[in-house]
């Protein structure tokens, strides 16, 4: 395939496979600006697929930066009525919801932080609806890469633009199976390889998981006592198969938002709200974050912790062995979309309900109570390594090695 070719398979295989966009359904696409011709492609995908409307909204990672640098601290603490009542209304109806990423991972380097986290703040508290629906499966959501030029000259800072753009462009077809003979069916494949692993895990009821590593990665995380591994796609309450990341290399669950103790060290960058934090480490008591530091953006975990109560506490566990199809590829991508699937990596905040047995059923203080943090945020970063292990750990206090050297034990 030439590359216009390999653009609409990609597509279609973010609205199929992706969305799983039924006939009929609305479909709520976020893109840049630089990625105005895949956008399109993706509407017209969409209507290929019976969409009955595409809405498209645009974003710009320079004018973002203006907004940042220009509007006092109040204007985010306000988010806009219009765009609450955006997304509301496409919760209300059951529209599926796609973001293409791809931001400069410095867009926002310097950027006031307090009004990043107002940002965060209000636009959770604005639209509730919205991502209620998201938290509780009732709304399908995917999230796919997309280069842009910003990005990939970051990825590949030694070549032109141009063939840069082409490269990434080139890596994210490879880590997605657009060069596959049927991309929609690699997928399905792709999904039932999952099965056996997250069988194996949910039968062990593990009580807590225990991390090492020579970095100095010592951490033991709490599991909830009805807590469910799951990976290989989502399934919605309606019952509808869905892949919420393109790529998706991981199993993962949500463990006890009261129960971590210990340091974990990062082993790859973390890109988040257009700012780097490299070589950073966190120390867990029971269960929150009790201490940090960073060569490089303390000051951005200092705003990610700040958000609100359970933002310094984990809200995801997931498992990615290092051999992962895209650490193979060799690309640091610098962006958590792929980077988390290349990497054991851990999460602070929003939990998962549908990773707890009745979770998408139960209410906020009923998933509090069970173990499942809440929070406006969530931010996977990376922690796998070569020597990573990683044991279970059983209630009657039997040890079952996971991971060992980086990779699966079983």
């Amino acid at each position: 395939m030439d590359f216009k070719e390999q653009l609409t398979e990609y597509a279609r295989l973010i609205i199929q496979s992706g969305c799983n966009l039924k006939q009929g359904q609305d479909l709520l696409l976020s893109a840049s600006v630089d990625n105005i011709e895949f956008a399109r492609l993706l509407t017209e995908q969409a209507y290929l697929q019976g969409a009955r409307q595409v809405t498209v909204r645009y974003g710009d990672d320079k004018l973002a930066r203006l907004h940042y640098e220009h509007c006092a601290l109040e204007v985010f603490e306000n988010f806009p009525d219009w765009q609450a009542l955006l997304n509301n209304s496409m919760a209300h109806k059951g529209a599926a919801v796609l973001s293409l990423t791809g931001s400069d991972p410095k867009a926002l380097e310097g950027v006031d932080q307090n009004k990043l986290v107002a940002q965060s703040r209000s636009s959770h508290i604005a639209c509730k609806e919205f991502y209620d629906s998201i938290d509780q499966g009732k709304t399908v959501w995917c999230i796919a890469g997309a280069a842009t030029p910003d990005w990939a000259k970051y990825v590949f800072p030694d070549l032109p633009v141009n063939e840069a753009v082409e490269k990434l462009w080139q890596a994210i077809f490879k880590t997605v199976r657009v060069d596959e003979n049927d991309p929609v069916a690699a997928w399905e494949n792709h999904r039932r390889s999952f099965n056996e692993r997250k069988v194996w895990l949910n039968a062990q009821h593990f009580d807590a998981l225990h991390y090492t590593n020579s970095l100095g990665t010592d951490l033991i995380v709490g599991l909830n006592a009805k807590g469910i591994w799951q990976g290989g796609g989502d399934v919605t309450v309606d019952g509808t198969e869905f892949f919420p990341n393109m790529p998706t290399e991981e199993i993962f669950t949500t463990p006890d938002r009261l129960r971590a103790d210990g340091i974990v060290y990062s082993s790859m960058p973390l890109v988040h709200h257009g700012n780097l934090v490299e070589d950073f480490s966190l120390t867990f008591k029971d269960g929150k974050v009790s201490d940090y530091s960073a060569r490089i953006g303390r000051e951005v975990l200092e705003a990610i912790f700040s958000v609100d109560e359970g933002a310094a506490r984990l809200g995801e566990c997931a498992l990615v062995p290092w051999t992962s199809p895209i650490r193979e590829s060799g690309v640091l991508f610098y962006n958590t979309l792929f980077d988390e699937n290349a990497s054991c990596h851990l999460a602070v905040g929003q939990g998962f309900p549908d990773c707890l047995e009745g979770g998408q059923e139960m209410s906020e203080d009923e998933l509090l109570a069970a173990g499942v943090s809440k929070s406006a945020s969530h931010v996977d970063f990376m922690i796998g390594t070569a020597d990573l292990s990683i044991d279970g750990i059983r209630v009657d206090g039997s040890v079952v090695a996971i991971f060992k050297d980086g990779e699966w034990a079983f």
